[in-house]
C-alpha cells in the first residue's frame, strides 16, 4: 500500500459564509433563548411568588415603604385622618378575613392627587385628592376594600416578582453580580407607584370588595359612587391618577349596581357619612 503526503488545499478551514453573517445568526439565537427564558421565568414567578411568606414580603418592601412617608411629622389634622383611615382599614381587613399574620398599613399623603394604590408588604397609600371626591364612607370603603383585596391576593408581590425575575435573568446573562443593582431596584419609591395589575386581578379585587362591604355594612349600596365620581372626571383636563392603575368602564359601574340590587333589590338604606375632618377637606 502506497501512502502519499498530499498538500492540504489553502482555505480548507475557512467557511464560505461571511463571518458577520454567522455572528448575526448566533446573536439572534442567543437573544431568542434569553427572551424564552425570561418569559418562562416570569410565568413561573407569577405562579410561585404567592407562596412566599408574608413576613418575607414585608422584609422585601421595608426599604421601599420607608420612602412612602416624607419623614416630616404630620400635623394633628393629618394624623387624625391617618388614624381614621388605619382604623377603617383594620375593620375592613377583619371582615375580609385576611390570612393569619397579614396586616395592612395605611399611608395618608396630603397631596391633591385622585389616587390610591396597594404595594408589597401590605402598604396602602391614600391621597387627599381622592378623599376630597368621596361622597360618603361607603364609597371610601369600596376603595379601601379593593386595595386590601390586592394585598390579600398577593397582587403587588406578583407584579414585583415579574420585575425581579426579569432583572435576575438580565443580570445573569450580562454577568452582573453586584448586589447594589437589586438594592437600587428595591429602593426606588417610584417603583411602588408603577406596580400594575391585570384586568383579571382588578375584577377579582372588585368581587372581594363587594363581599367585604356586604359583610361590614350588610349591603352594597353606595359602592358604585366611587366609580361614578371617577367616571365624571374622566374627560377633565386632569385625569385622575386612579385611572392609570385601575381601568374603569361603564360595565364596572353596572356590575356594582347589579350586585347591590341582588342583595337589597327594593330596600333603600342610609349611607354612612364621612367624619367632619374628612368633609372639611372638600
Amino acid at each position: 500500500m502506497n501512502y502519499q503526503n498530499r498538500k492540504i488545499p489553502e482555505g480548507i478551514n475557512v467557511s464560505s459564509e461571511h463571518p458577520l453573517k454567522e455572528f448575526a445568526i448566533l446573536a439572534l439565537i442567543a437573544v431568542a433563548l434569553v427572551v424564552l427564558v425570561v418569559v418562562i421565568l416570569s410565568a413561573l414567578a407569577e405562579h410561585f411568588v404567592k407562596y412566599i411568606p408574608f413576613k418575607a414580603e414585608q422584609a422585601i418592601a421595608a426599604t421601599m415603604a420607608k420612602q412612602l412617608d416624607d419623614g416630616e411629622a404630620k400635623s394633628p389634622e393629618q394624623q387624625e385622618i391617618q388614624d381614621y383611615l388605619q382604623g377603617l382599614a383594620n375593620t375592613l381587613a377583619v371582615n375580609q378575613r385576611l390570612p393569619k399574620g397579614m396586616t395592612i398599613t395605611v399611608h395618608y399623603i396630603d397631596e391633591s392627587v385622585v389616587n390610591a394604590f396597594a404595594t408589597a408588604g401590605g402598604h396602602i397609600v391614600m391621597y387627599k385628592g381622592l378623599l376630597q371626591e368621596m361622597p360618603h364612607e361607603n364609597a371610601l370603603s369600596m376603595v379601601m376594600a379593593h386595595e386590601i383585596a390586592h394585598v390579600k391576593h398577593r397582587d403587588p408581590l406578583v407584579s414585583l416578582g415579574r420585575g425581579l425575575t426579569v432583572l435576575l435573568a438580565m443580570a445573569s446573562v450580562a454577568g452582573v453580580s453586584d448586589s447594589s443593582l437589586f438594592e437600587r431596584f428595591l429602593g426606588q419609591a417610584g417603583l411602588l407607584t408603577t406596580l400594575s395589575f391585570s384586568r383579571q386581578q382588578e375584577k377579582a379585587a372588585d368581587l372581594e370588595a363587594y363581599s367585604t362591604l356586604r359583610e361590614y355594612y350588610g349591603h352594597l349600596q353606595g359602592a358604585e359612587a366611587l366609580f361614578e365620581v371617577l367616571k365624571s372626571q374622566e374627560g377633565s383636563t386632569k385625569t385622575p391618577a386612579f385611572f392609570t392603575t385601575h381601568p374603569l368602564t361603564s360595565d364596572r359601574i353596572e356590575t356594582t349596581k347589579a350586585f347591590a340590587a341582588s342583595i337589597h333589590p327594593l330596600e333603600k338604606v342610609e349611607l354612612k357619612k364621612l367624619p367632619d375632618f374628612i368633609e372639611r377637606l372638600k
